[in-house]
């Protein structure tokens, strides 16, 4: 409850980069292993967000609030990220007080039931610096909800720490606002309320299944490894061929790499996912201002489990990563990184030379991939980290999964493309963020880098 002391999430602490250079590369002292634990203080006096540094690892005995040395200044409570919990009483609050308050217009615009929708909110939760204002867009609850907007949003206030008295504000629906749904039901009743109404979709989602559209054929081009795997994993640590680097998993941020090393010499101190932002446009409430920042919604914890032959060659390494967060217990997410080598499919130099005599150079690119998938709500975000056998390194981000759609009224196609009849797939830009500390030739090279779609 947003009232209670919780652990909000544990990941591992990083010494700074100094100790852990004099340990690498100068027989110094090994750093301690320590934890960063992210606090939620709901039942004080003064509500905050404490981050603790614990160690050493794994029997701690100290525990030290580094917040004001990190931040410059205490971490208000209200600046904590929207919790899986939250949702749930927010649903909650719907079903049991809201919904109910407008029993015609549930009925004759949704034949509605308690199992009719899916909610998303629309964030970040209002304008200032403060505000916990939330606008819930409801979708069909069927298999691929996101592209079945059925036009109802309800903006609800759940700033109080009791949940009792979250409550709400304004309620949206086919570009009409109304004050509560008080106000919508009296005017559905006078008829002063434009209905458009959407046809139930059937439990698989019909247009948005993942069901194949077409009857599978035989199967498609394989790897195989003639002699087995070329590289090595060994606990965090991965060689192939010239290449060496350490891995991990932040549960907030996603996949990040260490120590990225080419024929014994680091190239890279640090590459690391930071981010993944959505900036959206439209004409309702909820995703006009919409600015989803995932690393609220923990890439790392949700990094899923990967199905070998699809997200994944068959013959890839499948490792587990294990996380604590918003929980009591350690949560394991089986096979969520695979490591695998591959043909790039184009040479990595050659030439044909048609003089006399005639003769032809060429080198094949082999490469080593580090992915891991992370499932956002709707979003499929696929990182890879590439390794070359010339010496390049590179990041990669494939994005797919489901749009965010909004409901679609009046100037809806001046913000995004309309895909179905009551559907419209927003305007909305992708913002990729990664850490790039570069140690070529010197150590102070570090930078942060973004892609954008």
């Amino acid at each position: 409850m947003p009232s209670d002391n919780c652990i909000y999430s544990i990941n591992l602490h990083f010494p700074p980069k100094a100790e852990v250079l004099a340990f690498l590369d100068h027989q110094g002292r090994r750093p301690q292993r320590q934890a960063l634990a992210v606090v939620n203080f709901g039942n004080e006096e003064d509500p905050n967000i404490t981050e603790y540094v614990v160690g050493p690892l794994p029997k701690p005995t100290y525990h030290q609030d580094i917040t004001v040395e990190k931040y410059g200044g205490k971490l208000p409570y209200y600046r904590r990220f929207l919790s899986g919990r939250d949702r749930d009483i927010i649903n909650t609050l719907f079903m049991r007080e809201e919904y109910p308050k407008a029993p015609n217009f549930m009925r004759q615009v949704f034949d509605y039931n308690e199992n009719d929708f899916f909610l998303l909110p629309g964030l970040p939760p209002g304008f200032k610096s403060g505000d916990r204002n939330v606008w819930m867009t409801h979708f069909q609850n069927v298999s691929g909800s996101y592209s079945h907007p059925v036009g109802l949003e309800l903006e609800v206030d759940i700033s109080s720490l009791d949940t009792s008295q979250w409550k709400v504000l304004n309620v949206f629906y086919n570009g009409q606002y109304f004050e509560d749904m008080e106000d919508l039901e009296r005017q559905f009743n006078e008829g002063r309320v434009r209905v458009a109404k959407v046809k139930k979709a059937p439990h698989d989602g019909g247009f948005s299944s993942l069901k194949p559209r077409v009857p599978p054929e035989w199967p498609g081009p394989l790897q195989y490894e003639p002699r087995g795997p070329r590289y090595c994993v060994r606990d965090n640590q991965v060689t192939f061929m010239s290449w060496s680097f350490a891995f991990g998993m932040e549960v907030n941020r996603g996949p990040r790499l260490f120590d990225v090393r080419f024929e014994g010499e680091r190239i890279a101190y640090e590459l690391s996912v930071q981010d993944a932002a959505s900036l959206y446009g439209s004409n309702s409430p909820a995703t006009m201002d919409a600015i989803y920042m995932d690393l609220g919604f923990a890439l790392g914890r949700d990094a899923v489990t990967l199905t070998r032959g699809v997200d994944c060659p068959y013959l890839a390494t499948y490792l587990d990563r294990h996380y604590m967060h918003e929980s009591a217990l350690p949560i394991t997410r089986q096979n969520s990184i695979c490591i695998f080598e591959q043909n790039a499919a184009i040479p990595i130099r050659r030439h044909y030379d048609q003089s006399d005599p005639k003769f032809y150079g060429g080198l094949v690119d082999s490469v080593l991939v580090f992915r891991a998938i992370s499932t956002m709500v709707n979003y499929d975000y696929v990182w890879d980290f590439v390794f070359h056998q010339n010496g390049a390194v590179g990041v990669k981000i494939h994005a797919t999964g489901y749009f965010f759609s909004s409901f679609f009224f009046d100037d809806a196609a001046d913000f995004g493309n309309r895909v179905q009849e009551f559907t419209l797939g927003t305007m909305h830009t992708h913002n990729i963020h990664y850490k790039a500390d570069l140690d070529v030739g010197v150590r102070k090279n570090g930078t942060a880098c973004q892609e954008s779609s």
